[in-house]
């Protein structure tokens, strides 16, 4: 049963390299050659950097100020890490995350893996839009304008686009991100605080202090920036031979992705910390950034919130659509056209109809929403670590790129700790559902 799909996924991916890899050999040294490859892992990375992200990193500054500013450079370095891994995997194997989880461990699991993922992604689909449209009705534009528009923008973006555009269009947007820059610099923090925040480690054990750190572990690490990395590696048909332009790729998007949250952090915890200020969205956030720090670092700060919704709204679809469809042998790729690959194509339709049709919905609990889809990922990341530590340490699979001894040690203690903070997290959100913790009537970070 485990091979029954394979000749199709490998066929797909060496008709990739032999379509698109010429693209990327024009220039072979220097800035040009890793401006060629350059795109998955910054595009993966900034993805993370979604509504929930920006929520919870807005939380995360408002309620304890410079004090956990210490865990980003820790989150960034387990980024670093699993991102890597990814761009590895896609270059050597030219196959995405979900063929080879089908191809070594079964139906079942994929079917359980891919369930979980369509869920989770679902739920942040919705959560998206929502964000895109909070951010514009700062503005005072309608979120039945917001959300029609946006939907079928990038619908139209990639079911008619190449797959160069649309890379082009995700790294133009990802330029927004530089507003958070701009307003923690509006704010004016004492940067020398921050710089001793940063390198010295602090962890209050009040309840809800500690479950907004491993919240805030859990939303830079999530599983499908790495299932989006691969599957955009391969696809873009990127080979061993640019593995170290792709590895430079994956590791400035894990570390500009974090810059942009040690941002966010900065602004809210100068703007909001100490004022009793309680926030449950990033638009909230965006609103009582303007008493404090002027209507400039409220636009602003509600521009950056609309370019990542956007962006994670066209990534999360697409992601699942590439997941779901290599898992299951099916034709999948941003250059190909609606019938060539109708499935994928439909998936990521119906994906984004269905997160913007249920937003529009009057009175829906979107914080629910949310919730619900950071606890799936939570059960999804600790087993998809698993995978991907047995998939890259497969000699049939990766040949001498396989990890080295001291990157097993680390990526395996990182897979314990994460597993252990998700066990933390999820225990305590059941808990609260039965008012027995203190999740007890909490949104989510």
């Amino acid at each position: 049963m485990r091979g029954l799909t394979v000749p199709r996924s490998v066929r797909h991916a060496q008709r990739s390299v032999r379509e698109r890899l010429p693209n990327f050999r024009v220039h072979r040294s220097g800035i040009l050659a890793f401006l060629g490859v350059m795109g998955p892992g910054l595009i993966a990375g900034l993805a993370g950097n979604d509504a929930g992200g920006i929520t919870t990193y807005s939380v995360l500054g408002a309620q304890t100020g410079f004090s956990l500013l210490w865990i980003l450079p820790v989150t960034t370095v387990m980024l670093v890490i699993v991102l890597e891994m990814a761009a590895r995997m896609g270059a050597v194997s030219g196959q995405g995350l979900g063929d080879l989880i089908r191809d070594d461990f079964g139906i079942r699991w994929t079917l359980f893996a891919m369930v979980v993922l369509l869920l989770a992604n679902g739920a942040n689909i919705i959560a998206e839009f929502a964000g895109a449209a909070a951010a514009l009705e700062i503005f005072g534009i309608p979120r039945f304008v917001t959300v029609p528009v946006v939907a079928a923008g990038i619908w139209a973006l990639v079911v008619f686009a190449s797959y160069r555009v649309v890379e082009r269009v995700f790294l133009s947007v990802a330029v927004v991100f530089g507003a958070y820059v701009v307003s923690a610099f509006v704010a004016g923090p004492n940067w020398g605080a921050v710089g001793h925040a940063l390198i010295s480690p602090s962890l209050s054990l009040q309840p809800d202090v500690l479950l907004l750190t491993i919240a805030t572990i859990g939303t830079t690490v999530t599983p499908y920036m790495f299932f989006y990395l691969q599957s955009s590696v391969a696809d873009k048909g990127l080979g061993p031979e640019e593995l170290g332009l792709e590895r430079a790729d994956a590791i400035i998007g894990a570390v500009w992705t974090n810059v942009i949250a040690l941002f966010i952090v900065i602004v809210t915890a100068v703007t909001l910390f100490g004022h009793g200020v309680i926030l449950n969205t990033a638009a909230e956030a965006a609103r009582a950034l303007a008493p404090m720090a002027g209507q400039f670092a409220e636009a602003l700060f509600a521009f950056g919130l609309f370019g990542a919704s956007v962006l994670a709204a066209t990534v999360m679809p697409l992601t699942t659509s590439y997941t779901v469809c290599e898992s299951f042998g099916w034709e999948s790729g941003v250059s190909r056209k609606f019938h060539e690959a109708p499935v994928f194509m439909g998936l990521y339709t119906a994906l984004i109809v269905i997160g913007a049709v249920v937003v529009l919905v009057p009175g829906l609990p979107l914080i629910g929403v949310i919730l619900i889809s950071q606890n799936l990922n939570g059960i999804l990341l600790p087993i998809i670590l698993v995978f991907m530590l047995r998939l890259v340490n497969n000699p049939r699979i990766m040949g001498r790129y396989v990890n080295p001894l001291w990157l097993n040690v680390v990526a395996w203690a990182l897979t314990a700790f994460v597993t252990l903070l998700t066990a933390i997290l999820f225990g305590t959100t059941i808990a609260g559902w039965f008012g027995l913790g203190p999740g007890s009537g909490s949104g989510p970070p």
